[in-house]
């Protein structure tokens, strides 16, 4: 299975364990609109908190490219604010797993 299905597979079944499971120990992400960045200990909360809220949907998801280097998704998403965007998701990958992340996203109307 690729790592992109398996981080869909990740998301669509809510398994926190499963997504960072996913992430390289030396993993960080990045929020497109501030630039604020969170190591992977700091990450796991905010993901266990999106999946434990249904709200939090992601309604479709698909693969742009990968490689052993990088993965590249565009998805749709929904918030408990009941907003939506369009997500582009850009991970740099090593030794298999997610060790930089970097999203960016269009509000939808």
């Amino acid at each position: 299975m690729s790592l992109n299905d398996k981080l869909n597979q990740s998301m669509s079944d809510r398994n926190v364990g499963d997504y960072l499971d996913l992430l390289h120990e030396d993993f960080v992400a990045t929020f497109h609109k501030s630039g604020d960045t969170f190591s992977k200990t700091e990450w796991a909360p905010m993901v266990t908190g999106m999946m434990e809220n249904e709200k939090f949907i992601q309604e479709s998801c698909r693969c742009i490219y990968e490689n052993d280097d990088v993965l590249v998704q565009h998805a749709f998403m929904s918030y408990p604010d009941d907003s939506r965007e369009a997500v582009m998701l850009v991970a740099m990958l090593k030794d298999g797993k997610i060790i930089s992340m970097e999203t960016g996203a269009t509000a939808l109307e």
